[in-house]
């Protein structure tokens, strides 16, 4: 799993590390002395980074057919002769807002702070495309400095150099890929109706088992049936489940939060963060809440379903993004206006509406 950002240094890295001090205090103090009204980005080890996909920030549906029925050569000229023509917001377009409108929140009241979010879009792309881009982030006031453009390769290699929290994609294999590499990450769906969402206030909505916490109780569930799954838990209740792909973002979002805590800002705070599971609460909700408990982690509403669909409770939360990991409830969030991202973790993956559609490896 992708660790939180330290910013300690060991002894035996101290001197590179002081040495990136001194670079970025040169740098920071030359752009200070430039006039201009845009905010400087944050370093990137105190950031929260996310990175993006130019499919999941933008909607380039017709771009991509270009590029699948005429080839990549015929892709970029089109591009370039649409230079001057915004691409239109995509899934992940209304999140970045939220995290920009966090941002102007803690630079308020930490006019010097480092500790916020970072945006690098993160892209195969060709460089060439990158004017187009440019030009579409420039026209929607998007705050959007670091690009990572690889030229038909894959961006995941560059991730944990960008010092990458969260990486959002619409290419399942290209999440898959991040995930092994102990990175959050998820894929981006457009939800099937516009929803109008909270243009002050951050909602993220998590899945529990096998997003926030491992699967472990989930395999459980799935091999054993319900009974000895709530027995199980009932067993553990006092045992911490071990993290999920998404427990360090969740940690990141509460460690923002308790800057605006530190200014009596609880009750104002633009991060609100949601737990939406099919877990019962008497049955199977003690020993979720102990967890978050033993790492320190609040969540500010947890919502305990007992197998109820998500998507009408989602409906009535409106976050701008939810992560699940199994592909059903996907489907039935965003069918109600939910923007969706599907988690490839656990095994989950191998059932869809409890029925296995993976048959597992025979033993020699």
């Amino acid at each position: 799993m992708s660790e939180i950002k330290n910013n300690e240094a060991s002894p035996a890295n101290a001197d590179g590390a002081s040495g990136a001090e001194k670079d970025w205090a040169e740098a920071k103090a030359a752009f200070d002395n430039l006039k201009s009204k845009k905010p400087r980005p944050p370093k990137p080890h105190t950031a929260v980074t996310i990175a993006v996909s130019s499919r999941t920030l933008f909607n380039m549906v017709e771009e991509r057919k270009v590029w699948e029925q005429e080839g990549l050569e015929r892709y970029v000229s089109y591009q370039q002769e649409h230079e001057d023509q915004p691409l239109k917001p995509g899934a992940a377009f209304p999140f970045v807002k939220a995290l920009m409108t966090v941002n102007t929140r803690l630079r308020e009241l930490y006019p010097e702070g480092e500790e916020l979010f970072d945006i690098v879009l993160m892209t195969n792309n060709h460089a060439q495309v990158g004017v187009r881009l440019i030009n579409s982030i420039n026209h929607y006031d998007l705050l959007i400095e670091r690009f990572c453009m690889t030229g038909g390769k894959s961006p995941i290699g560059y991730l944990k150099a960008y010092m990458t929290n969260l990486y959002l994609s619409k290419d399942s294999d290209k999440v898959q890929e991040a995930i092994e590499a102990g990175i959050a990450a998820a894929t981006m769906f457009t939800p099937d109706m516009e929803t109008e969402l909270s243009e002050t206030q951050l909602r993220v909505a998590f899945d529990g088992d096998a997003v926030l916490f491992s699967d472990e109780s989930e395999i459980i569930v799935k091999q054993h049936g319900l009974d000895t799954f709530f027995e199980h838990e009932r067993k553990n209740e006092n045992k911490p489940l071990a993290q999920g792909p998404l427990k360090c973002f969740l940690e990141a979002l509460g460690k923002l939060q308790k800057k605006f805590y530190a200014k009596n800002e609880r009750l104002n705070c633009p991060i609100r963060t949601y737990l939406v599971t099919a877990r019962s609460a008497a049955s199977s909700g003690a020993r979720v809440l102990k967890t978050l408990r033993s790492w320190g982690l609040e969540i500010d509403e947890a919502l305990f379903l007992a197998g109820a669909p998500k998507g009408p409770l989602l409906q009535k939360i409106r976050p701008h993004i939810f992560f699940d990991d199994q592909m059903f409830h996907i489907e039935g969030a965003k069918e109600l206006g939910t923007i969706a991202a599907h988690v490839p973790y656990g095994i989950g993956q191998k059932y869809h509406k409890g029925k296995l559609i993976e048959q597992p490896a025979k033993k020699s």
